[in-house]
């Protein structure tokens, strides 16, 4: 029976972790063990909806504490400068796959010569505009309509300060200490000697230490499944600026370059970006050279080495791994986030589920779910690398000949020769898939990769397709900027519901 639960780590990975454990199951004795000495890696971040539900639905994370302490702004979707279009939208959104009433055919089928204005929130992007203003409440002029399709830009430090404070909030134990020796037995992990002399025990270890994964990968040697045939990119050049009078952006811009892709993502008072490389194509002064010639503001900046791929299973004896002790791919789609929200949730739920005496089948199926996730994330990015025609540089073109696509493949074939269409989107989908066809239908729509089965609709439907983009567009004409809604949620008048 669990009892007791060490997680190791205190980063966003382990905090997380600790919180849907001792949020689901009280209690259980839950401590978080973290070393001052190898820190977080403190990058901005961006996060997806499988984050925000997480917070505020698993977790029941109050709106005005978390906005004051972790201080985030909002993130409606992608905006990717990528493929021969000057730029489209990858939204939260119903997107691409959207199908309206007064139209025959779903949204993508209406954008092959012309995406902008697809649907509400990708106008709003367009115009960096975030919410449609609601009407004035008691004691308060017109706020933010809020909505669920919906994520969030932070910094990296403040948000493991929230949860870290949530944490402590709820219940959980924390220690200051670092791991000399990882003590085993038949039943896996026995002990964690410490740095202080003391050897900590649990029922169950949850390892959260990192790309080091220190139990998972080096203490129990587990297999690692490297994604390099799918995803080139090995590193990133991360720098920032603080911000002076830029409008703060609802979306993470993907800009392409020679031998990978920029990021920018908006704080309140700083922008961060970074750019992610292959270092096969390109070495660390060269990348710089290119990161510094298009961004003319940024100061100091550090390189960060990663591996894309996971482990073949991330629950081992008594030891789950979450967050990139378990796994990682290269930040497109900032998928990051997300995973450790699922995989949180799912550990906590099957502890609850089997009374804290999970059986091998739990173990099993949290295992498959953890294989099935992590291809599923390196199928939808390798799409971006396969199709994006922007460069023609050496990256570039082995991009377009060598990605492969692993499981998305059926999924791209099913596009080439039918277009966005969802219809057989049960079978094509794994149920704990994030992207879907609307997923996929905005990026290959919008890197207009061409489909057999063409549509011409006519003058009616074209007419009508019109309509809903100028209505799209003056919406969010009408629309709140970021820095409109913070002001609204800082104010002393304005009440979270």
């Amino acid at each position: 029976m669990i009892n007791k639960v060490i997680v190791l780590g205190g980063g966003s990975a382990g905090f997380m972790a600790a919180l849907a454990l001792k949020v689901k199951l009280p209690a259980i004795d839950v401590l978080v063990i973290r070393s001052r000495e190898i820190g977080i890696i403190g990058v901005g971040e961006g996060s997806t909806v499988a984050l925000t539900r997480f917070l505020h639905e698993y977790l029941r994370v109050g709106m005005k504490r978390f906005h004051e302490t972790a201080q985030p702004t909002w993130k409606l979707g992608l905006k990717f400068l990528w493929g021969p279009r000057p730029y489209f939208n990858y939204t939260f959104g119903p997107g691409l796959e959207a199908k309206y009433p007064d139209l025959p055919k779903s949204s993508g089928y209406y954008c092959d010569d012309e995406v902008e204005y697809s649907d509400l929130y990708s106008a709003m992007m367009t115009h960096d505009r975030v919410f449609e203003r609601a009407a004035a409440g008691a004691g308060a002029g017109a706020g933010p309509r809020f909505h669920d399709s919906l994520s969030y830009h932070f910094e990296n430090e403040k948000f493991v300060q929230f949860l870290e404070s949530y944490a402590v909030a709820v219940g959980v134990r924390t220690l200051d200490d670092t791991v000399l020796e990882v003590r085993q037995d038949e039943g896996g992990v026995a002990g964690l000697v410490l740095k202080s002399g003391v050897t900590e025990t649990a029922d169950l270890y949850v390892d959260a230490s990192g790309f080091a994964s220190v139990l998972l990968g080096k203490a129990f040697g587990e297999p690692f499944v490297p994604f390099k045939s799918s995803l080139f990119c090995d590193r990133a050049v991360v720098g920032g600026w603080q911000r002076t009078d830029e409008p703060i952006k609802p979306y993470t811009t993907c800009e392409t370059m020679d031998a990978g892709w920029c990021w920018q993502i908006e704080h309140i008072g700083r922008i961060n970006r970074g750019y992610v490389y292959a270092s096969d194509f390109i070495s660390d002064g060269e990348a710089e050279r290119e990161f510094r010639g298009k961004n003319a503001k940024i100061a100091n900046t550090r390189v960060v080495r990663f591996v894309s791929g996971r482990y073949v299973r991330n629950w081992v004896k008594n030891v789950v791994a979450v967050g990139n002790a378990s796994g990682f791919v290269e930040p497109l789609e900032a998928t990051a986030l997300g995973a450790i929200a699922m995989q949180s949730r799912l550990l906590a739920d099957s502890i609850w589920e089997s009374d804290r005496r999970p059986r091998p089948t739990q173990r099993d199926n949290y295992n498959d779910h953890h294989a099935r996730n992590w291809d599923g994330i390196r199928g939808f990015i390798a799409v971006h690398y396969r199709f994006n025609t922007r460069l023609d540089t050496p990256f570039w073109r082995a991009c377009r000949a060598d990605t492969e696509l692993g499981r998305a493949a059926p999924i791209v074939a099913y596009y080439l020769e039918n277009g966005p269409n969802s219809l057989w989107q049960p079978t094509l989908f794994d149920d704990f898939d994030q992207f879907k066809m609307a997923g996929y239908a905005s990026m290959l729509v919008g890197m207009r990769v061409p489909y057999e089965r063409t549509y011409a609709p006519g003058e009616s439907e074209r007419r009508t397709w019109e309509a809903k983009r100028r209505m799209f567009k003056e919406a969010a004409l009408r629309a709140m900027t970021v820095r409109e809604a913070l002001d609204v949620i800082r104010s002393s008048k304005w009440r979270w519901a």
